[in-house]
């Protein structure tokens, strides 16, 4: 299948281009790759930038990538990829090509320029081409919800973000995409406007999404297929709303991360046959993800920092820490507590770097390792620590030492473990609302959900080793959402953790891929 032979893939809230990354990076049976990003959108401007940088590396083949890509990592280009790398004359071409690839425009006001930018993407013998992405979740996620529910004005009917998946509906509508892929938050099943569970609507509209817009062609019909069941369609298949639910721990990805995601091929497709479902896999646990990076110190916020500062922060606020904690019952987290702190200051820890400094040899799984490697460049970018108050520095060296001693089942404390003075000054800490507020990713297990809200504060991602005493950084989190090591985020690090949160898992993408090229290898 050559180049002028590929599948075009349109991008739609694209995100920092997890969907995307996983399918241009399927390879098929005979080491083609049959997908080419034709067109993503994004609105906001940093994970545009991410966009736009990754679009740059897919215009080379494998063996190919400039150093200046690299050199860019490592900080020697600015620190965007507007500011130097996409100025040098012979890379021009690249960088022109990547910025029509990737565009910060708005669905639901950039609408007239989306459409002409998807028209020229496809051009005039489009063929059998997929659309893929996922609207906007905040409206349908359970915290979401719940924040909106203490809001007394809020109506969920005048929410538009209930309704930008319309925006996705339009252009599948206009367009016509073979096959779709639309990605969203579990809590899009459960989520109501006007009484009626919305999940309903939207897999009615999508469909028939002529009807559902009012002035398209009533014809257009779409069969939606689960990726965990085959069953058939939502219709007529006996599906029920959870079997469109993807658990990623079960495909090979080292976080439990359960989103909805339909299938849907056009009805002059579906009829040849059943798409095949995603394939179960093991998969590695966080040490065997992430045990390989920089090990780093955390940063001290509100005083002055440097590593001996930390060290003394960390010595001088453990000792009546760790006494109380033994008081409390919690004799072997205590003697763990003891045993780190009195190691802590032996070895040099700095605070990582945005930029690739250091180098790594590889993740341990080796289910994984070739995924995440780049066969020239072993750098580390995007692993920089955050500062936390000297208070949190110790609950995260107490919460990682309760998951290295606490009893099977127990790996992260709740509210209730927590000796008094180590108890945050929150007003609901004790309601049970937020009893495992404080959480570890366990280094034997998959890691929790990663969530765009590691960017506020790193409390439900503190990292397994007591003696760095922090949360997860950027690569980290990339890591276990199965980023490549050579994916770079663009922006500040708050800017990169909402980028990395609300991906899509780019290995889980990939499999996703493999079961549509089966769709529209023999149409």
């Amino acid at each position: 299948m050559g180049m002028s032979e590929q599948i075009k893939i349109i991008d739609l809230f694209a995100g920092p281009g997890g969907l995307g990354e996983g399918f241009s990076a399927f390879e098929s049976a005979e080491g083609e790759h049959p997908f080419r990003i034709a067109l993503s959108i994004e609105k906001e401007s940093s994970a545009h930038k991410t966009l736009e940088l990754r679009a740059f590396y897919r215009q080379f083949g494998k063996g190919e990538i400039p150093q200046e890509y690299y050199d860019f990592l490592q900080g020697r280009l600015g620190k965007t990829p507007k500011d130097e790398l996409f100025r040098l004359s012979h890379l021009r071409r690249q960088s022109r090509a990547a910025s029509r690839e990737a565009r910060q425009l708005t669905l639901g006001e950039d609408n007239h320029d989306i459409e002409n930018a998807i028209r020229d993407a496809l051009g005039k013998t489009p063929g059998n081409w997929v659309l893929i992405g996922g609207p906007p979740c905040q409206a349908y996620s359970l915290v979401g919800r719940a924040r909106n529910a203490g809001i007394s004005s809020y109506e969920p009917e005048n929410d538009q973000r209930n309704f930008l998946y319309r925006e996705y509906l339009n252009i599948i509508e206009r367009f016509r995409p073979a096959v779709f892929v639309m990605e969203n938050v579990k809590g899009i099943l459960s989520a109501r406007v006007g009484g009626n569970r919305i999940f309903s609507q939207i897999l009615e509209d999508l469909r028939r999404p002529g009807l559902a817009t009012g002035g398209g062609d009533p014809k257009l019909e779409y069969q939606i297929f689960s990726l965990v069941t085959n069953r058939g369609s939502g219709s007529d298949g006996g599906l029920t709303a959870s079997d469109f639910i993807v658990r990623a721990e079960n495909f090979g990805v080292p976080q439990a991360r359960h989103r909805v995601i339909l299938l849907g091929v056009r009805s002059d497709i579906s009829w040849l046959f059943t798409p095949t479902v995603l394939l179960p896999a093991s998969s590695p646990r966080v040490r065997e993800t992430i045990a390989d990076l920089p090990r780093l110190r955390s940063g001290l916020s509100r005083e002055p920092d440097g590593f001996q500062q930390w060290v003394n922060a960390i010595h001088s606020s453990s000792r009546k820490i760790i006494s109380d904690v033994r008081s409390a019952g919690l004799k072997e987290v205590a003697d763990y507590m003891a045993r780190t702190v009195e190691a802590i200051g032996s070895e040099h820890l700095d605070r990582g770097s945005v930029w690739a400094t250091t180098e790594t040899d590889g993740v341990r799984a080796e289910g994984l390792r070739e995924w995440f490697r780049d066969p020239v460049w072993t750098g580390v970018s995007n692993h920089e620590t955050r500062g936390h108050m000297r208070s949190d520095l110790i609950r995260y060296l107490f919460c990682a030492c309760f998951a290295r001693v606490a009893p099977e089942g127990r790996l992260t404390p709740r509210s209730t473990d927590f000796p008094p003075a180590l108890a945050p000054d929150h007003s609901n800490w004790h309601t049970g609302k937020f009893a495992d507020r404080f959480r570890v990713q366990a280094a034997c297990r998959q890691s929790s959900t990663i969530t765009s809200h590691i960017s506020k504060d790193g409390h439900y991602f503190i990292h397994y080793d007591p003696a760095q005493c922090r949360s997860l950084t950027v690569r980290e989190a990339a890591r276990l959402q199965t980023f490549p090591d050579n994916y770079f985020f663009v922006g500040n690090r708050t800017q990169q953790y909402v980028q990395v949160g609300n991906a899509v898992p780019p290995y889980l993408a990939h499999q996703i891929a493999e079961v549509v090229f089966k769709v529209l290898e023999n149409c």
